[in-house]
């Protein structure tokens, strides 16, 4: 986000939370006039933070000057975190062959919080974290574009993706299962540590599925009004 301008990063960031909570549903249509008019700017900064959103695929131009929240695609994001799965079994294999020195190095951070820290309970101070440890496997291996295209996909589903952890259920089993992984991963047990973050996956997945279904038809039985 670094070097976009204030006002249009603000702007940006306020639309991108409304999508995020609902606020502005999948299919939703807006003008930059109306936009404009609710954030007290100018049409350039929110025309420029309509582009950083278009390019992210969270909306897309829908007429002249006119603007559309992207219908929700779910068999897009059920590909994408196939290709997580992908990306970080791929990763979990990787450290397992690491020496375990080395591999107990990489990993000492993400031990240090989610097996000897004592547990956050706010679900959504765990979300951020929850990415960092996913994204943090794939980074030890010392791949670069495994990296890169892992950190793109978090950005990707993390409008679902945080929905995993408005249920205190979630967030413990988060814990549990990421302590799991990280200890299967130090007593290299390849297939048993692909298999716990296989399971993992699948299950948030699942979850956040159910859970964003019945936030749509919640926004769409009770819409909420846009406050920025």
């Amino acid at each position: 986000m670094s070097g976009k301008p204030g006002l249009a990063e603000r702007i940006y960031r306020a639309l991108k939370n409304e999508i995020f909570t609902f606020q502005l549903m999948p299919g939703d249509r807006f003008s930059e006039s109306e936009v404009a008019g609710r954030m007290a700017a100018s049409r350039t900064p929110v025309r420029q933070a309509l582009y950083w959103l278009e390019h992210e695929g969270y909306v897309e131009v829908a007429s002249r000057s006119g603007w559309q929240v992207k219908p929700f695609d779910f068999a897009w994001f059920e590909a994408l975190y196939d290709l997580r799965i992908v990306l970080e079994r791929e990763a979990v294999r990787r450290l397992c062959g690491m020496p375990p020195g080395t591999c107990a190095e990489h990993l000492a951070p993400l031990i240090a919080f989610w097996v000897d820290a004592p547990p956050l309970e706010d679900g959504l101070a765990v979300s951020p974290h929850d990415e960092q440890f996913h994204t943090a496997l794939v980074a030890a291996t010392g791949n670069g574009e495994m990296t890169r295209v892992h950190i793109d996909l978090t950005e990707k589903i993390r409008i679902i993706r945080h929905l995993d952890f408005t249920r205190d259920d979630r967030v413990a089993a988060t814990y549990q299962e990421h302590g799991r992984v990280l200890r299967a991963i130090l007593t290299q047990q390849t297939e048993e540590a692909q298999q716990i973050l296989t399971d993992h996956i699948l299950q948030s997945k699942a979850v956040v599925r159910k859970i964003t279904l019945h936030r749509l038809q919640q926004s769409r039985l009770s819409p909420v009004s846009s406050q920025i």
